[in-house]
């Protein structure tokens, strides 16, 4: 028997873009669908009216998530995208709004309150500020690490090093003590390459030779006839181990006397008998 639910397995989105973007009207800057779901674009100072018209008007109840993305390259590099669940329409809609290092974001804590949990994630790994959110703090890394860690643009070495202190219960930051003496850092990233020539590389700058040195006769090499018969000489012609090699040589003495013994009679497998426990031990 079939169950009816009344929640539909999927919301279609065919029309659903053109009334929501004219249910935002002005806040809206950008909407597309991508891989099947349908995404606006909203300026930074309308995204609280935006959100609070999909959460009313178009049953969009629930927070899902808060992500952040970083793009280094544009004026305002961060973009916050929110994702909204309808659970009446089983359906997920996302909104994405631009900020940059200095230009908070309108909190969304008067529409959500788990919002204020994921806003402080953002702000740990991206540094983006959200204006309204009285508990915006560090919710992932230590109170005591600089900077952000999804910026990456945190230093990797140097003369200081991060490390967790048991005392003070916190991460701290202290002079590297190195082992080796005259060690250097160039802070040079591997894969731009250095300005300096390591050692080894100064030869292949070198240049080619044009006339290279050949032997032009035998002579400069040492070879020839006289060469050929100093070669075959032996070394160890008239030595006293060549003198003796053709006599043989004589058996070694013996260095102990031993008397003779009788030969064995029998074979060494025939040993029954001398197994056998004799009568008078038996008994």
């Amino acid at each position: 028997m079939s169950v009816l639910h009344s929640a539909p397995r999927f919301t279609l989105i065919d029309g659903l873009k053109g009334t929501v973007s004219k249910a935002l009207g002005d806040h809206l800057v950008e909407a597309h669908e991508e891989h099947g779901e349908l995404l606006f674009t909203v300026h930074r100072a309308s995204i609280e009216d935006a959100l609070r018209i999909l959460r009313d008007d178009f049953e969009y109840q629930q927070l899902m998530e808060i992500a952040g993305v970083d793009y280094p390259s544009r004026a305002e590099r961060f973009e916050v995208v929110y994702m909204l669940l309808s659970v009446t329409k089983n359906s997920r809609i996302m909104v994405k709004c631009t900020a940059s290092e200095d230009t908070p974001v309108p909190t969304v804590t008067t529409l959500w309150p788990n919002a204020g949990w994921l806003e402080r994630e953002v702000f740990d790994m991206y540094g983006v500020l959200f204006d309204g959110n009285t508990d915006l703090r560090r919710i992932l890394t230590d109170y005591g690490f600089e900077g952000h860690p999804f910026r990456k643009d945190f230093p990797l070495t140097g003369y200081v090093e991060l490390r967790y202190s048991e005392d003070q219960k916190r991460v701290v930051y202290e002079p590297v003590k190195l082992a080796q003496d005259l060690r250097q850092f160039d802070f040079m990233s591997p894969w731009e390459g250095a300005d300096y020539v390591l050692p080894g590389d100064e030869k292949a700058d070198m240049p080619l030779i044009d006339d290279p040195k050949v032997t032009e006769s035998p002579k400069q090499t040492g070879a020839g006839a006289k060469a050929d018969e100093k070669a075959a000489e032996k070394v160890s012609d008239a030595a006293p181990a060549e003198k003796d090699s053709d006599a043989e040589a004589p058996a070694p003495e013996p260095t102990e006397d031993q008397p003779a013994r009788a030969k064995r009679k029998g074979k060494t497998t025939d040993t029954a008998e001398a197994t056998e426990p004799k009568k008078g031990d038996a008994e």
